[in-house]
């Protein structure tokens, strides 16, 4: 538990973070429109999840817009699923989730075209069972070795997990050995399933997988064959409040944001 030190120093850091967001509201204010209040929907995938739901109350504090949040894969047809929700004509200004994601979105109309901005890049790691030994995979050789020496794999719905399911396997030569021990986790956090005990072994964003209570964090991917995803923002193609959706997006790749960002297991791509 922080002591009472600690969480003054935290305090006090918030507050400059604050203070450095209002000396940015110009800049985050389309010139000429003022200060006004807007409700803004957002749908945002998991992996900038942590950093969003920390960063947004600064954001409405400052701005007195109000942020009003769905959440859902970047990509699949589960029915919480960003492309489910947009299919569906849900209430949108801004989407976030995996870059590729998004560029689909904008072939396809949902979002507009040219409004894409980077916001993080983002690692995919592997989670235990908290208390649960946990496996090498420090190397290729050892994060194979993991794999079909366990019991049980887990993997999201999305960018992570087609990437575990639909070339990691096959990279690593196994496919065939782990198709009977591996399950896609639909509209909740695979470490929430380790948690309960139903995987031995979860792979998610790092991001996603920080956060859990239960688990026990392993590590990365090796670099060698880990898989960096890029999270953008854009406008909704039916945005009823794009000034307001613009705004919210800027402050995301302010250097006020980047802490934050960093702290929930992400790489900042602050803008110019």
């Amino acid at each position: 538990m922080a002591s009472i030190a600690q969480q003054s120093r935290q305090g006090k850091r918030r507050l400059l973070a604050l203070a450095r967001l209002l000396v940015l509201l110009p800049a985050l204010v389309l010139p000429g429109t003022g200060l006004w209040a807007a409700d803004i929907h957002v749908m945002t995938s998991g992996g900038f999840t942590a950093a969003y739901n920390e960063l947004v109350p600064d954001f409405e504090r400052a701005t007195g817009h109000k942020v009003i949040t769905s959440y859902g894969a970047s990509m699949g047809n589960a029915p919480d699923a960003i492309p489910s929700r947009l299919a569906r004509k849900e209430r949108a200004d801004v989407v976030i989730l995996a870059a590729p994601a998004l560029d689909a979105l904008a072939g396809e109309g949902k979002v507009v075209a040219g409004s894409r901005v980077d916001l993080v890049r983002s690692l995919i790691g592997m989670a235990v069972r908290a208390g649960a030994p946990k496996p090498d995979i420090g190397s290729v050789d050892a994060l194979r070795r993991t794999l079909l020496e366990a019991k049980s794999i887990a993997y999201s719905a999305s960018a992570s997990g087609v990437y575990i399911s639909t070339e990691l396997f096959q990279r690593l030569g196994i496919a065939d050995q782990v198709a009977g021990k591996s399950r896609r986790i639909l509209s909740e956090r695979v470490g929430t399933v380790v948690a309960r005990g139903e995987a031995e072994l979860g792979f998610q964003q790092v991001s996603e997988l920080l956060p859990i209570a239960g688990i026990d964090y392993v590590g990365p991917l090796p670099a060698e064959v880990q898989r960096v995803t890029v999270f953008s923002a854009g406008i909704a193609a039916d945005a009823t409040e794009p000034e307001a959706a613009r705004a919210l997006i800027r402050f995301f790749t302010t250097a006020a944001a980047a802490p934050v960002i960093r702290k929930t297991g992400l790489e900042p791509i602050t803008q110019p």
